[in-house]
């Protein structure tokens, strides 16, 4: 019986992909709170996760007949980016608010760690149902 990575990890491979872009993203904030006219960016956890969702339901629901159809694979790192609305804004323009960004980093560094152990568990699991231990 053919494992099915999809079904035994379910989103959380995803998960690890968008903690690590907005990882990202929240780094280049933190690394522009000098800059004048710099915006701060992150990216809507909740939008994400209905899009994917959206995207692996109809991926379930089609599959291509011929070769020459268009791949059924989403991408999977485009993430829709939103600006963040100062509370309050800065003179030069810049709208980084440094305890902000280094909060919702700690967050997503928290939310990351939570879902590469979920993975890592994940993965014994399967190690052990392989090996038959």
């Amino acid at each position: 019986m053919a494992i099915n990575f999809d079904k035994a990890l379910g989103i959380h491979d995803q998960a690890l992909r968008f903690r690590s872009n907005r990882s990202s993203i929240l780094a280049d904030n933190l690394a522009n709170a000098d800059t004048p006219g710099y915006k701060a960016k992150d990216i809507d956890f909740q939008s994400a996760l209905k899009n994917q969702l959206h995207s692996n339901h109809i991926r379930s629901q089609m599959s291509a007949t011929h070769e020459k159809h268009f791949s059924l694979q989403s991408n999977t790192h485009d993430f829709n980016t939103l600006y963040r609305i100062p509370q309050q804004p800065s003179i030069d323009g810049n709208t980084v608010e440094e305890q902000v960004e280094n909060a919702e980093f700690m967050k997503n560094s928290l939310a990351f760690q939570a879902s590469f152990n979920f993975l890592n568990s994940k993965f014994k699991g399967l190690t052990t149902a392989i090996k038959g231990e």
